[in-house]
Protein backbone atom coordinates (compact mmCIF):
# COMPACT_ATOMS: atom_id res chain seq x y z
CA UNK A 1 0.00 0.00 0.00
CA UNK A 2 0.61 3.71 -0.66
CA UNK A 3 2.45 5.20 2.59
CA UNK A 4 1.85 9.11 3.00
CA UNK A 5 4.38 11.85 4.13
CA UNK A 6 1.68 12.29 6.84
CA UNK A 7 2.41 9.20 8.19
CA UNK A 8 5.71 8.99 7.78
CA UNK A 9 6.34 12.41 9.64
CA UNK A 10 3.96 11.00 12.32
CA UNK A 11 5.88 8.21 13.21
CA UNK A 12 9.11 10.24 13.46
CA UNK A 13 8.04 12.23 15.65
CA UNK A 14 6.68 9.91 18.21
CA UNK A 15 9.88 7.42 17.86
CA UNK A 16 12.43 9.83 16.88
CA UNK A 17 13.63 7.46 14.06
CA UNK A 18 14.76 8.33 10.55
CA UNK A 19 12.44 9.10 7.75
CA UNK A 20 13.82 5.91 5.89
CA UNK A 21 13.18 3.66 8.56
CA UNK A 22 9.77 5.21 9.47
CA UNK A 23 8.69 4.56 6.10
CA UNK A 24 10.12 1.10 6.11
CA UNK A 25 8.32 0.13 9.24
CA UNK A 26 5.14 1.51 8.00
CA UNK A 27 5.43 -0.57 4.83
CA UNK A 28 6.06 -3.60 6.69
CA UNK A 29 3.17 -2.60 9.32
CA UNK A 30 0.54 -1.81 5.99
CA UNK A 31 -0.02 1.66 7.37
CA UNK A 32 -0.69 0.87 10.86
CA UNK A 33 1.09 3.24 13.06
CA UNK A 34 1.03 1.38 16.36
CA UNK A 35 2.10 -1.62 14.91
CA UNK A 36 5.00 0.23 13.37
CA UNK A 37 5.71 1.27 16.80
CA UNK A 38 5.89 -1.96 18.66
CA UNK A 39 7.87 -3.36 15.56
CA UNK A 40 10.62 -0.72 15.69
CA UNK A 41 10.29 -1.29 19.97
CA UNK A 42 11.34 -5.16 19.47
CA UNK A 43 13.85 -4.26 16.68
CA UNK A 44 15.88 -1.10 19.06
CA UNK A 45 15.17 -4.07 22.06
CA UNK A 46 17.10 -6.43 20.20
CA UNK A 47 19.94 -4.06 19.02
CA UNK A 48 20.38 -2.68 22.27
CA UNK A 49 21.07 -6.17 23.65
CA UNK A 50 23.52 -7.02 20.99
CA UNK A 51 25.42 -3.90 21.60
CA UNK A 52 24.83 -3.70 25.39
CA UNK A 53 28.66 -5.88 25.99
CA UNK A 54 30.44 -3.39 23.71
CA UNK A 55 32.70 -0.91 26.19
CA UNK A 56 31.23 2.79 26.33
CA UNK A 57 33.69 5.39 27.94
CA UNK A 58 33.20 8.14 26.30
CA UNK A 59 30.25 10.53 26.60
CA UNK A 60 29.08 13.38 29.00
CA UNK A 61 28.38 14.59 32.47
CA UNK A 62 25.42 16.76 33.57
CA UNK A 63 25.00 18.51 36.11
CA UNK A 64 21.99 20.60 37.64
CA UNK A 65 21.18 22.83 40.67
CA UNK A 66 17.54 23.32 41.71
CA UNK A 67 16.23 26.61 41.44
CA UNK A 68 16.63 27.51 44.97
CA UNK A 69 21.02 26.15 44.87
CA UNK A 70 20.49 23.80 47.75
CA UNK A 71 20.17 20.32 46.04
CA UNK A 72 21.76 19.05 42.63
CA UNK A 73 22.49 16.05 40.74
CA UNK A 74 24.96 14.89 38.13
CA UNK A 75 25.16 11.98 35.95
CA UNK A 76 27.32 10.21 33.67
CA UNK A 77 25.67 8.91 30.56
CA UNK A 78 28.57 7.32 28.58
CA UNK A 79 28.75 6.27 24.61
CA UNK A 80 31.48 4.10 22.76
CA UNK A 81 33.26 7.19 20.93
CA UNK A 82 33.63 10.78 21.19
CA UNK A 83 31.63 11.82 17.94
CA UNK A 84 28.77 10.24 19.60
CA UNK A 85 28.94 12.20 22.61
CA UNK A 86 28.71 15.54 20.54
CA UNK A 87 25.43 13.95 18.55
CA UNK A 88 22.25 16.39 19.31
CA UNK A 89 19.77 13.18 19.94
CA UNK A 90 22.79 12.02 22.81
CA UNK A 91 23.25 15.27 24.31
CA UNK A 92 19.10 15.50 24.15
CA UNK A 93 18.86 12.10 26.17
CA UNK A 94 21.46 13.33 28.52
CA UNK A 95 19.84 16.37 29.36
CA UNK A 96 16.50 14.62 30.01
CA UNK A 97 17.73 11.73 31.83
CA UNK A 98 19.56 14.68 34.06
CA UNK A 99 16.48 16.44 34.48
CA UNK A 100 14.49 13.46 35.82
CA UNK A 101 17.22 12.66 38.04
CA UNK A 102 16.79 15.91 39.50
CA UNK A 103 12.67 15.90 39.73
CA UNK A 104 12.65 12.59 41.24
CA UNK A 105 15.61 13.22 43.92
CA UNK A 106 17.31 10.16 42.83
CA UNK A 107 20.63 8.48 43.23
CA UNK A 108 19.58 5.18 41.81
CA UNK A 109 20.42 3.88 38.88
CA UNK A 110 17.65 1.16 38.65
CA UNK A 111 15.25 4.09 40.02
CA UNK A 112 16.35 6.46 37.12
CA UNK A 113 16.11 3.93 34.22
CA UNK A 114 12.37 3.20 35.28
CA UNK A 115 11.48 7.00 35.56
CA UNK A 116 9.12 8.25 33.03
CA UNK A 117 10.87 10.12 29.84
CA UNK A 118 8.39 11.49 27.78
CA UNK A 119 6.08 10.07 24.52
CA UNK A 120 5.28 6.64 27.39
CA UNK A 121 8.36 5.86 27.25
CA UNK A 122 11.07 5.20 30.64
CA UNK A 123 14.31 6.81 30.38
CA UNK A 124 16.03 2.98 29.81
CA UNK A 125 13.04 2.53 27.04
CA UNK A 126 14.03 5.79 25.60
CA UNK A 127 17.95 4.49 26.12
CA UNK A 128 16.87 1.73 24.09
CA UNK A 129 15.82 3.19 20.76
CA UNK A 130 18.70 5.75 20.92
CA UNK A 131 21.09 3.03 20.82
CA UNK A 132 18.87 1.54 17.58
CA UNK A 133 19.28 4.48 16.21
CA UNK A 134 22.77 6.29 16.55
CA UNK A 135 24.06 2.30 16.45
CA UNK A 136 26.07 2.69 19.65
CA UNK A 137 25.59 0.79 23.17
CA UNK A 138 24.87 3.84 25.47
CA UNK A 139 25.25 3.34 29.23
CA UNK A 140 23.45 5.52 32.13
CA UNK A 141 26.52 4.69 34.01
CA UNK A 142 26.28 6.72 36.92
CA UNK A 143 24.13 9.22 38.37
CA UNK A 144 24.83 11.55 42.34
CA UNK A 145 23.15 13.74 44.43
CA UNK A 146 24.10 16.92 46.73
CA UNK A 147 21.98 18.93 49.00
CA UNK A 148 22.59 22.17 51.15
CA UNK A 149 19.95 22.45 53.40
CA UNK A 150 21.51 25.10 55.25
CA UNK A 151 23.46 26.49 52.74
CA UNK A 152 24.54 26.29 48.84
CA UNK A 153 24.97 23.74 46.05
CA UNK A 154 26.71 25.06 42.96
CA UNK A 155 28.25 22.90 39.75
CA UNK A 156 30.82 23.29 37.38
CA UNK A 157 30.91 21.24 34.02
CA UNK A 158 34.33 21.48 31.69
CA UNK A 159 33.57 20.33 28.25
CA UNK A 160 30.97 18.15 29.02
CA UNK A 161 33.77 15.72 30.55
CA UNK A 162 34.15 16.60 34.16
CA UNK A 163 31.49 17.73 36.49
CA UNK A 164 31.67 18.70 39.86
CA UNK A 165 29.05 19.40 42.70
CA UNK A 166 29.94 21.53 45.49
CA UNK A 167 28.37 22.48 48.74
CA UNK A 168 28.83 25.48 50.51
CA UNK A 169 28.13 26.57 54.25
CA UNK A 170 28.58 30.43 54.18
CA UNK A 171 29.57 32.41 50.77
CA UNK A 172 27.61 33.30 47.93
CA UNK A 173 26.95 31.03 44.99
CA UNK A 174 29.75 32.68 42.95
CA UNK A 175 31.88 31.50 45.25
CA UNK A 176 30.64 28.57 45.67
CA UNK A 177 31.18 28.04 40.87
CA UNK A 178 34.31 29.25 41.43
CA UNK A 179 35.33 26.58 44.29
CA UNK A 180 33.53 23.98 41.99
CA UNK A 181 35.84 25.03 38.93
CA UNK A 182 38.59 24.77 40.89
CA UNK A 183 38.32 21.46 41.92
CA UNK A 184 37.67 20.54 38.16
CA UNK A 185 41.24 21.71 37.34
CA UNK A 186 43.11 20.77 40.11
CA UNK A 187 41.00 17.73 41.17
CA UNK A 188 41.23 17.67 45.32
CA UNK A 189 41.30 14.10 46.64
CA UNK A 190 40.05 15.39 50.01
CA UNK A 191 38.85 19.18 51.75
CA UNK A 192 40.92 19.23 54.93
CA UNK A 193 44.48 17.08 55.77
CA UNK A 194 42.45 15.44 58.60
CA UNK A 195 40.20 13.62 55.81
CA UNK A 196 43.10 12.13 53.78
CA UNK A 197 43.04 7.98 54.38
CA UNK A 198 45.83 7.58 57.47
CA UNK A 199 46.63 4.21 55.98
CA UNK A 200 47.33 6.29 52.74
CA UNK A 201 49.51 8.60 54.31
CA UNK A 202 51.74 6.45 56.51
CA UNK A 203 52.53 4.45 53.18
CA UNK A 204 53.67 8.17 52.12
CA UNK A 205 55.77 8.61 55.05
CA UNK A 206 57.47 5.13 54.34
CA UNK A 207 58.15 5.74 50.53
CA UNK A 208 60.31 9.31 51.47
CA UNK A 209 61.54 8.08 54.31
CA UNK A 210 62.68 4.84 52.57
CA UNK A 211 64.35 7.12 49.99
CA UNK A 212 66.40 9.22 52.51
CA UNK A 213 68.23 6.14 54.31
CA UNK A 214 70.99 6.64 52.02
CA UNK A 215 71.55 10.24 52.55
CA UNK A 216 73.73 10.29 55.42
CA UNK A 217 72.27 12.77 57.62
CA UNK A 218 70.95 11.82 61.00
CA UNK A 219 67.36 10.44 62.19
CA UNK A 220 66.32 13.62 63.56
CA UNK A 221 66.55 15.75 60.70
CA UNK A 222 65.28 12.52 58.00
CA UNK A 223 62.61 12.68 60.48
CA UNK A 224 62.07 16.27 59.63
CA UNK A 225 62.60 16.69 56.45
CA UNK A 226 59.69 13.43 56.17
CA UNK A 227 57.41 15.68 57.71
CA UNK A 228 57.99 18.66 55.57
CA UNK A 229 57.35 16.80 52.25
CA UNK A 230 54.10 15.09 53.68
CA UNK A 231 52.54 18.44 54.31
CA UNK A 232 53.79 19.51 50.65
CA UNK A 233 52.15 16.54 49.41
CA UNK A 234 48.79 17.30 51.95
CA UNK A 235 48.92 20.85 50.08
CA UNK A 236 48.58 19.33 47.23
CA UNK A 237 45.80 16.79 47.73
CA UNK A 238 43.65 18.40 50.00
CA UNK A 239 41.49 21.45 48.58
CA UNK A 240 41.95 23.93 51.20
CA UNK A 241 45.38 23.70 51.05
CA UNK A 242 45.77 24.15 46.84
CA UNK A 243 46.42 27.24 45.44
CA UNK A 244 43.55 28.52 44.01
CA UNK A 245 43.00 28.43 40.51
CA UNK A 246 41.94 32.02 39.10
CA UNK A 247 44.70 33.66 41.89
CA UNK A 248 47.49 30.87 42.52
CA UNK A 249 49.10 33.71 45.09
CA UNK A 250 45.84 32.62 47.54
CA UNK A 251 45.13 29.53 48.69
CA UNK A 252 41.65 28.08 48.39
CA UNK A 253 41.61 28.10 52.54
CA UNK A 254 42.49 31.63 52.46
CA UNK A 255 39.54 32.33 49.66
CA UNK A 256 37.38 30.60 51.68
CA UNK A 257 38.40 32.15 55.10
CA UNK A 258 37.86 35.94 53.46
CA UNK A 259 34.27 35.05 53.18
CA UNK A 260 33.66 33.01 56.32
CA UNK A 261 33.08 29.96 54.45
CA UNK A 262 33.65 26.25 54.22
CA UNK A 263 32.88 23.70 52.06
CA UNK A 264 31.06 20.94 53.18
CA UNK A 265 31.66 18.00 50.34
CA UNK A 266 32.31 18.26 46.90
CA UNK A 267 32.07 15.29 43.97
CA UNK A 268 33.89 15.05 41.07
CA UNK A 269 33.50 13.16 38.11
CA UNK A 270 35.29 12.52 34.79
CA UNK A 271 34.27 10.66 31.86
CA UNK A 272 35.25 7.26 31.33
CA UNK A 273 36.96 7.24 34.68
CA UNK A 274 37.75 3.73 36.08
CA UNK A 275 36.57 2.11 32.77
CA UNK A 276 38.98 -0.55 30.80
CA UNK A 277 38.97 1.12 27.42
CA UNK A 278 39.65 -1.97 24.42
CA UNK A 279 42.40 -1.63 22.50
CA UNK A 280 40.99 -1.12 19.03
CA UNK A 281 43.27 -1.93 15.61
CA UNK A 282 40.79 0.38 13.37
CA UNK A 283 43.10 -0.88 10.22
CA UNK A 284 42.70 -4.77 10.79
CA UNK A 285 39.15 -4.18 11.53
CA UNK A 286 38.86 -2.42 8.34
CA UNK A 287 40.26 -5.00 6.41
CA UNK A 288 38.32 -7.27 7.93
CA UNK A 289 35.01 -5.81 6.94
CA UNK A 290 36.51 -5.60 3.37
CA UNK A 291 37.27 -9.29 3.28
CA UNK A 292 34.21 -10.18 4.90
CA UNK A 293 32.54 -8.04 2.09
CA UNK A 294 34.40 -9.78 -0.38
Amino acid sequence: MSISATQVRELRDRTGAGMMECKKALEVANGDIELAIDNMRKQGQAKADKKSSRTAAEGLVVALVSKDSHFAVMVEINSETDFVSRDASFVAFCQKVAEQALQHRTADITALLSAPYGDGHTVEEARKILVAKIGENIVVRRVIILSADNGIVASYIHGGRIGVLVALQGGQVDLAKDIAMHIAASNPTVIHSSDYPQDLLAKEREIYAAGLQDSGKPAAMIDKIVEGKLNKFLEQVTLIGQPFVKDPDTSVGALLDKSNAKVTAFLRYQVGEGIEKESVDFAQEVMAQVRGGA
